[in-house]
């Protein structure tokens, strides 16, 4: 098909946007009648088109309003104004202002900074010119000396037509040039060669209609506006903000085209790299830079100024950054963190395929290479053997081999393998897995995420003071080609590797680097205070969507000021995905829907706050990190509970949780059980729910690894057995302990009845077997309850449930999606009894399989359960006296609790 022509109100929207002003008139025209009758008339439009420098109207009427704003626009082309607002037109409009030898003279950088064809034509006769403004000087300073027509000095690189301009040419230039009437005072960052050396902010005057780069000059000392290179700009392509350096001499740089870089002299500061400065734009820079948004652009020749302050400097930093841009998108650089899980449900700002894309831009390197493939449901059952599912070889699971994880209606799944590739298209890392998935779509965005979790903590690794670095050639799926990825970052690695690396050696050596996308971050609990609204009962959870209000200050110790850093109305994320900062979590899941409360947050690194102070960047750029402290105020808004809730709600009445617990009373009773405790109580929803029901329990203990969920779940408790113990007088007594549940603890030792519902499947499978043997050989519950998702039920649970109403059920995972992202692994029936039954035997307990949700008739019940007895009887008391078995820590306890 024919390319549609633009009209030319589409071409004048293009070049000047919001500058171009059209006014319409509507006007009453005659157009006669028949005699004797009253004259005829009708409606007709003229237009009057404003634009910077140049204003037209139309001759005639239009029957159309935007007929006629078509033909202001067609007059204003015709009039061969566009052809005038390319950005070397405002730098020839102010040579032309001058007197003496200046007049008409150009510097060569701003044909360097502004002619793309000439920089094309650069980089074909040396491809280094690219990346090295100095080098483009060099080729069009020696080409400029053999070309008729022009004539440049032997002293400086100016540029000028060995012809004179005509009078007519000279007044064509200045009459489309409003050039700069008043002093115009703008901000730029001096970026220093030196890293020890800091940044800081300069104001560049700009007055009496004189080449603005005359100023960047002098703030460079370089020998005049001649000697100023200009790097391509940096940020987004609307963007002016360019780095400004000074030229060696003449005769250096001449010589540079014509020798190797590398063997200029290193003792002139003018030929030091500066790695600040290169490592943001891209290109090498010399000396001292300054960071400046001052220039013409192809929309006017109007010169173009903007403030360029250290926020603005720390900003371009951070979206170089793997996970920056996902701070940026969402606006919320102090809370948010490059989420551990993608779900189309729950993912906020930019899709990882967009930022994978926008570092590797950003990084001078070419797109990624994504390659999907597909795979057949058979073929991946082929290839999983009994083994690995958790069965003996040859057994009876042979019979699922045609179960739900062939999916008739979707009989293929996707995966995708990614590289990213060098400057000269050499691979540098390649990311490879076994994960598929139901959809393309799906495996680019978890594949591209898992590429960028890796590059994120490498860049931690980068940041943090650790005395060597190593970088893995092969981790969790992803290969490094450590030679090629080296040279590709040398110059972010001397950048960032200052913390405690050489620019050289680092990372040469190959050692382990994690990639856990699921990883546990070590538990930042924060400590809230100024706690305001009520409890409405209603607490995120993992899972969760929640939606949060909040601000981020940086105070003071003495609170003598405070600098509001960051704020966010309606800021909403999924609980447990890694999307905000531990401490912001942790917070967050201490508050009910509608309550308010402060903590005192773990300073982030300079560079964030700055990043953040766009309004207080000069003040705080002189603030000391060990005399201030940054203080967070938190709303909750909405909880939107997790999918799986959901799911089992929209199958279940009552929902799946409530069937656990009324499972569990129906054991606790028949056994006549007095102590119970529940292994992984996480925030103590099931010990909350059995205070609502008639047991005989006298003591009920939880035991958990999350601090703040045992937090939430004390505060639960609190409120209702100080309840229960003004109406009746059997009230149970209470303990929460932190610690982990595979390990031993003599005071739990013997109980009535042991609980562990749902939690197995958040661990990986060796733990879970390591639990297994740990409760059954060292606890010894008389009785053992554990419950785990039916891997078999997932089908219909996913078909029936729907993340929103316009919106279909997340697939995140392909049809052998598990109920949660955080979940390890989901067990078949089969694999769940072989693995009970094994330390059952082991362990001389007997065991029974039931479940709740469904029938239990094919494919089973939604949750199934594994009810252990214990066999032997005699010689049990051994554990009891052991007091050193006690690594638990006991957080709450009931009585003779207070709870905060």
């Amino acid at each position: 098909m024919p390319t549609a022509v633009p009209t030319p109100k589409a071409v004048v929207h293009q070049r000047f946007g919001a500058k171009a002003r059209y006014t319409v008139e509507e006007v009453r025209e005659d157009v006669g009648g028949c005699p004797g009758l009253a004259p005829q008339t009708r409606n007709v439009y003229r237009c009057a088109l404003d634009l910077p420098g140049l204003s037209v109207a139309t001759p005639g009427t239009f029957l159309r309003k935007k007929d006629a704003e078509q033909a202001a626009a067609q007059i204003a082309l015709d009039k061969n104004f566009l052809s005038s607002t390319h950005p070397l037109i405002g730098h020839l409009c102010v040579s032309l202002r001058r007197t003496g030898d200046l007049i008409g003279r150009l510097p060569l950088s701003a044909i360097a900074a502004c002619d793309v064809k000439v920089n094309t034509l650069c980089k074909l006769i040396d491809h280094r010119a690219e990346f090295d403004p100095l080098l483009v000087l060099s080729l069009l300073y020696n080409a400029a000396k053999q070309s008729p027509g022009v004539s440049v000095s032997d002293s400086n690189f100016w540029i000028q037509s060995e012809k004179p301009y005509s009078p007519e040419a000279v007044d064509s230039a200045l009459e489309r040039w409003s050039g700069t009437t008043d002093p115009v005072e703008v901000e730029a960052v001096l970026v220093p060669h030196m890293l020890e050396d800091e940044l800081k902010t300069v104001r560049i005057n700009l007055r009496d209609n004189e080449h603005y780069m005359s100023y960047v000059a002098a703030e460079l000392s370089a020998i005049d506006s001649s000697h100023v290179l200009v790097s391509r700009t940096i940020g987004k392509t609307s963007s002016e903000i360019r780095l400004y350096f000074a030229a060696a001499n003449i005769h250096a740089v001449s010589d540079m085209s014509k020798h190797a870089l590398d063997s200029l002299g290193d003792g002139d500061i003018n030929w030091q790299v500066n790695k600040r400065a290169s490592y943001i734009c891209g290109q090498t820079i010399y000396g001292d830079a300054l960071l400046a948004n001052i220039g013409y652009t192809r929309r006017d020749s109007e010169l173009h100024t903007e403030d360029v302050n250290l926020c603005s400097y720390y900003r371009i930093l951070l979206g170089k950054l793997p996970d920056g841009n996902c701070k940026m998108s969402r606006d919320s650089i102090l809370a948010a963190e490059l989420p551990s899980a993608y779900s189309r449900f729950s993912w906020k700002g930019l899709s990882p395929r967009d930022l994978l894309c926008s570092f590797c831009r950003l990084q001078r390197l070419p797109e990624p290479h994504f390659a999907v493939s597909r795979v057949s449901c058979d073929t991946l059952m082929s290839a999983v053997s009994s083994e690995e599912r958790g069965a003996p070889a040859g057994s009876a699971e042979n019979q699922y081999t045609n179960d739900v994880r062939i999916n008739k209606e979707k009989p293929d799944l996707f995966k995708c393998e990614v590289n990213i590739r060098s400057r000269k298209q050499e691979v540098l890392l390649e990311y490879s897995a076994a994960d598929t998935w139901s959809k393309e779509s799906d495996a680019i965005q978890n594949s591209s995420l898992k590429v960028l979790i890796w590059f994120n903590n490498y860049f931690k690794k980068l940041t943090s003071k650790t005395g060597k670095l190593y970088l893995s050639e092969s981790t969790a799926g992803v290969k490094v080609h450590s030679n090629i990825f080296l040279q590709e970052f040398a110059m972010c690695l001397s950048v960032y590797g200052k913390n405690g690396c050489s620019d050289s050696a680092m990372c040469s050596a190959v050692g382990p680097f994690s990639m856990d996308t699921q990883k546990k971050h070590l538990e930042s609990t924060a400590k809230l205070t100024h706690i305001e609204g009520p409890d409405s009962g209603v607490f995120p959870s993992h899972g969760s969507l929640t939606c949060i209000s909040y601000t981020a200050s940086l105070v003071t110790k003495d609170k003598a000021k405070t600098y509001l850093l960051e704020s966010h109305n309606e800021f909403e994320f999924e609980i447990g995905t890694g999307a905000v900062s531990n401490q912001l979590e942790s917070c967050v899941t201490q508050l009910s829907v509608n309550q308010t409360a402060r903590f005192v947050a773990e300073l982030p690194p300079r560079d964030l706050i700055m990043a953040a102070s766009c309004e207080f960047s000069h003040d705080l750029s002189n603030v000391s990190s060990e005399s201030c402290f940054l203080e967070f105020s938190v709303k909750v808004l909405q909880v939107t509970e997790p999918l799986e809730d959901r799911m089992e709600k929209a199958l279940f009445s009552p929902p799946l949780s409530k069937q656990r617990v009324e499972f569990a009373v129906r054991h606790i009773n028949e056994l006549h059980a007095t102590t119970l405790v529940d292994f992984g109580c996480g925030s103590g929803s099931l010990l909350d729910s059995l205070l609502e029901h008639p047991t005989t329990l006298e003591k009920l203990v939880g035991v958990d690894i999350s601090r703040k969920g045992l937090t939430r779940a004390a505060k639960s408790l609190h409120q209702k057995l100080s309840k229960k113990s003004t109406t009746q007088t059997n009230v149970p007594t209470a303990v929460l302990y932190d610690g982990s549940i595979t390990d031993y603890d003599s005071r739990l030792y013997g109980f009535d009845i042991g609980t562990c519902l749902e939690v197995i499947e958040h661990v990986e499978e060796d733990q879970a077997t390591l639990f297994g043997n740990v409760v059954l050989s060292s606890f010894r519950p008389t009785v053992l309850i554990v419950s785990t998702p039916n891997y078999e039920y997932n089908p219909i649970l996913q078909g029936s449930a729907m993340p929103n109403k316009d919106d279909e059920a997340d697939e995140s995972a392909g049809p052998c999606k598990f109920r949660n992202h955080d979940h390890k692994f989901e067990w078949t029936r089969l694999q769940f009894q072989c693995w009970a039954t094994g330390l059952a035997v082991k362990h001389s307990y007997s065991v029974e399989f039931s479940g709740v949700g469904g029938s239990g008739e094919e494919p089973g019940y939604a949750s199934q359960i594994a009810v252990f007895r214990r066999l032997v009887q005699g010689q049990e008391a051994m554990c009891l006296d052991e007091d050193g078995d006690q690594p638990y820590e006991v957080l709450w306890e009931w009585p003779n609790a207070c709870v905060n």
